[in-house]
């Protein structure tokens, strides 16, 4: 009987669920023109946020609501997928589940200009 709660095996899962993560990041900013300008308008958005935030706690959240709209982009990307995987048949559910992914996105995108017009003002007021 395996013990599969050792400190060992705990670690080798560790490691196996950051390289497929990793491997997610890579396939999705390979293939996913919408992903990889999102990551473009966070570089850029850093060094914005250091000179906008008061606070390392302003800064996190100026750069963790943008890390959220990537987030997004990954579950958009990954619902497209599976639906495609499944057929390129055109079908009322699977039009549903990619609106939903590009709604999820869009959601999150309004957020991150709600908490960034937010900082913007009570920077300029």
């Amino acid at each position: 009987m395996k013990n599969h709660g050792t400190p060992a095996n705990e670690f080798k899962r560790w490691w196996f669920a950051t390289r497929n993560s990793l491997a997610g990041y890579r396939a999705v900013f390979r293939d996913e023109a919408a992903f990889r300008a999102q990551v473009v308008v966070l570089v850029v958005l850093v060094p914005l946020a250091a000179w906008l935030a008061d606070s390392f706690t302003g800064f996190a959240l100026l750069v963790g609501v943008w890390v959220l709209v990537l987030a997004g982009e990954l579950a958009n990307s990954a619902i497209e997928a599976v639906v495609d995987r499944i057929s390129l048949e055109r079908h009322p559910l699977s039009a549903k589940a990619k609106d939903a992914g590009s709604a999820l996105t869009l959601t999150l995108m309004l957020l991150a200009g709600l908490v960034w017009a937010a900082a913007i003002l009570d920077r300029l007021g």
